[in-house]
């Protein structure tokens, strides 16, 4: 059976350009309840759980002919930081409904831990303030992060519905052997609670390098190895395709031999493919969309003629890349619009932004690093990329989540609940393009 999906990005892990906040979400809500106070900033997201995912969304995406969702979720859902190892039943009911209400339109979930303690990688999707994935040094961590899976595990043992366990999404450790070891070691705790879910288990380098698993020798039982598919023209602002982009051809060869490369040890191994993550941007700013839809449906046959299953990303935004995405003029959009416009001028956003306006101040630090640290190749994107980082997605982000904060001053109980409703299925816009794309694949 192959799985036709799209990842839940959003709700429970919120990230900044499907949010439209910037910088990662502990900062975000610790603004936000700041500003608005403990009744409206609970009263906004008590409405935004509920109607980011609803009866309606999920009759939606049965119509495509989808037949599974992956949850992502962050562990302070479920956990405290000030308080390791006590679980909060908040978290598993949030869970529990939305699995419910996928089941009853045929669709199965499949559980995704996108933020652990410590941070499982570099980035803000792993809610990183920063840019050190401290999981892979510190034992506690990686306690919490077994001891959450051993519970869930516990709950879900014996619910069909649920397809399986993503235990970690896109890590990023740079040996690999810390990654491999803990692989081992929650796939063990797993199995001894529930022996019959499948395991998800995405590759290194953010779900793009599988070396890991040579080491490990014989794939994990029950076990399927997901790839993250994205596609360079179609999460650039400067791409095309078929065409050049950043200096290389891409057509649908090169991204045919992207996706060989990248699922080689599942093929090789006989194992399934399941790509987790895949999709290009649809800016709302670019007019000319037709040639993201190609390269889109060029990895739709690609995937088809090798049997493999995926998950596209994702389901709901503000308007980069959802499936549905807000309206401009919902109440939501209207009240972020300032720091929203400045996000977008400054490029605070790394996935979507744009450097252009900042490339002022970009260009000669990236010239300062050539030419004094020219060896300099952090892990895992390298010089400049790590360097767009640094100054994009944390330093100008960090001032600028203030100001988005200062949006949300004033906001009563009653108007949180109306922002929140700009999420509701009803509230936005559908990409009927990219909906009547996917129905033609589902049924491949």
């Amino acid at each position: 059976m192959r799985l036709y999906g799209v990842g839940m990005g959003g709700w429970m892990n919120m990230e900044n350009f499907i949010s439209g906040y910037p910088g990662n979400e502990e900062n975000i809500r610790r603004i936000m309840l700041d500003r608005m106070g403990r009744d409206s900033f609970d009263a906004f997201f008590e409405a935004f759980y509920e109607d980011f995912i609803a009866e309606d969304d999920a009759r939606h995406l049965a119509s495509l002919g989808l037949n599974s969702v992956r949850i992502p979720f962050n562990y302070r859902h479920f956990e405290d930081d000030a308080a390791p190892f006590e679980l909060k039943e908040e978290g598993f009911r949030r869970l529990d409904r939305v699995i419910d209400l996928f089941a009853r339109h045929g669709i199965y979930s499949i559980l995704d831990l996108h933020a652990v303690p410590g941070r499982q990688n570099q980035q803000w999707h792993s809610d990183n303030p920063g840019h050190l994935a401290e999981f892979w040094q510190h034992p506690h961590f990686q306690d919490r992060a077994v001891h959450l899976w051993e519970a869930i595990a516990d709950r879900y043992r014996n619910r069909s519905e649920v397809a399986g366990y993503n235990p970690l999404n896109e890590p990023a450790e740079e040996t690999g052997d810390a990654l491999s070891a803990f692989y081992e070691r929650v796939a063990k705790a797993i199995r001894a609670v529930d022996p019959r879910h499948v395991l998800f288990l995405d590759g290194n380098k953010q779900s793009t390098d599988f070396s890991v698993f040579e080491k490990q020798g014989d794939p994990l039982p029950n076990s399927v190895y997901t790839a993250h598919d994205y596609s360079l023209p179609g999460i650039s602002r400067e791409g095309r395709y078929p065409g050049i982009t950043n200096g290389e051809m891409y057509d649908r060869r090169r991204v045919e031999e992207t996706f060989l490369r990248r699922t080689e040890y599942m093929r090789r191994t006989g194992t399934p493919i399941w790509v987790g993550e895949f999709g290009p941007f649809y800016p709302q700013d670019q007019h000319d969309q037709e040639w993201r839809y190609q390269l889109l449906q060029d990895q739709l046959e690609i995937y088809a003629e090798h049997e493999a299953s995926w998950a596209l990303w994702t389901f709901k935004d503000v308007g980069l890349q959802g499936l549905l995405h807000t309206r401009p003029d919902s109440e939501y959009m209207r009240r972020i619009q300032p720091a929203y416009d400045l996000k977008q001028s400054l490029g605070t956003d790394y996935w979507g932004g744009s450097e252009t306006g900042v490339a002022h101040i970009l260009d000669p630090v990236k010239e300062l690093f050539d030419r004094e640290f020219p060896d300099f190749k952090p892990y895992p994107w390298g010089q400049k990329r790590h360097i767009s980082l640094l100054v994009r997605n944390i330093l100008l982000a960090e001032p600028l989540a203030e100001k988005f904060g200062d949006l949300f001053r004033g906001v009563d109980p009653d108007q949180a609940r109306a922002l929140a409703r700009s999420f509701r299925f009803d509230e936005c816009e559908e990409r009927t393009q990219l909906s009547d794309l996917l129905r033609k694949y589902t049924t491949v």
